[in-house]
């Protein structure tokens, strides 16, 4: 295990930046916000760690990166960032997120509340669902684990002539595994961030999916025809539960951050870090480091103090409703 300590000079940098006009800007910000804010440099703090590398088969080891301080976000010509014209996320889910309506209904309360949370100021508006046979995409049966898959750039596709005129961006969710190609094995999610679309499934963030119990399997025999969407009805769908919960939340914001120009954050322990495998993704934190919440804040424009207020309660109320 290694831990990755960087130098407070360069924290300090990485957050503030060599530029005086960003430097300015960061000066501007209110006491408490800067007070949070440069928790990312001190010695002692307790808010912010830093990266610990479990193994070499963790992202950062064996994806080499250069890192992404806030004058290069700033700067990055790219970036596309939300505007009144153009402030909405729209996630739109493809096929059933849950055995039930009230269940999906009640995930789908969470997943947007969270995100309403942690995007603050922008706001976040669910699609009706739609099915696979919609998307008109490709699928298949995985060779190795016998489960259904769709395909990542047809459904990306779908999303791009879908996206309304007021988004910023359109998300997919599914619970249905996915490929971005024939020679993959499967992906997470996949996203074209000059487009502003995403798709991610959650099918792997379920308890039994590893295990001799997933009851997803079907068999290469079951594909009639590769247009016949009727094996989707009915497909097995996992038990929403409070892991599977925290891990959809944490892969829905984490790759809208993308979107929002965020690159795989390498200063401290953050939501930005990359996952290589599930067990890096579970020990990933819920919040952003102060590095990563500027970059957030310049892009949509929340007093950063009133967000972590607001964050705050909601919660209180959503456990009061609980």
């Amino acid at each position: 295990m290694q831990v990755l300590r960087h130098s407070e000079h360069t924290l300090k940098t990485a957050l503030l930046s060599k530029n005086p006009v960003l430097v300015s800007q960061y000066e501007k910000l209110d006491a408490g916000e800067q007070r949070l804010m440069n928790e990312a440099f001190q010695p002692r703090s307790n808010l912010f760690e830093p990266i610990t590398v479990h193994s070499q088969s963790d992202w950062i080891s064996s994806h080499p990166e250069a890192p992404q301080d806030f004058e290069q976000f700033f700067s990055d010509r790219y970036r596309k960032a939300p505007c009144p014209k153009k402030h909405i996320i729209y996630i739109q889910s493809i096929g059933s997120l849950g055995n039930t309506r009230v269940i999906s209904e009640e995930y789908i309360k969470w997943l947007k509340g969270y995100c309403e949370a942690f995007f603050y100021g922008l706001k976040v508006k669910f699609l009706e669902p739609v099915s696979v046979s919609e998307t008109k995409c490709s699928f298949r049966v995985n060779e190795h684990t016998q489960n259904l898959q769709i395909h990542t750039g047809h459904i990306l596709a779908f999303l791009k002539k879908n996206k309304p005129e007021d988004a910023f961006c359109i998300v997919g969710i599914t619970m249905i595994d996915l490929y971005p190609r024939d020679s993959w094995n499967f992906v997470f999610g996949q996203a074209s961030l000059s487009s502003g679309v995403g798709i991610f499934s959650f099918a792997r963030y379920g308890k039994d999916f590893y295990t001799s119990k997933y009851e997803g399997n079907v068999t290469s025999l079951q594909l009639t025809s590769p247009t016949d969407y009727s094996i989707f009805d009915n497909y097995y769908i996992p038990e929403i539960t409070s892991v599977l919960l925290l891990r959809s939340c944490k892969t829905l914001t984490h790759e809208i951050g993308h979107i929002l120009g965020l690159r795989h954050c390498q200063w401290l322990a953050c939501l930005m870090q990359g996952s290589n495998h599930l067990e890096e993704s579970d020990r990933r934190p819920l919040n952003v480091c102060p590095i990563c919440l500027r970059k957030l804040q310049s892009a949509i424009g929340f007093n950063i103090v009133e967000r972590y207020r607001m964050n705050e309660e909601r919660l209180q109320q959503q456990l009061q409703i609980e």
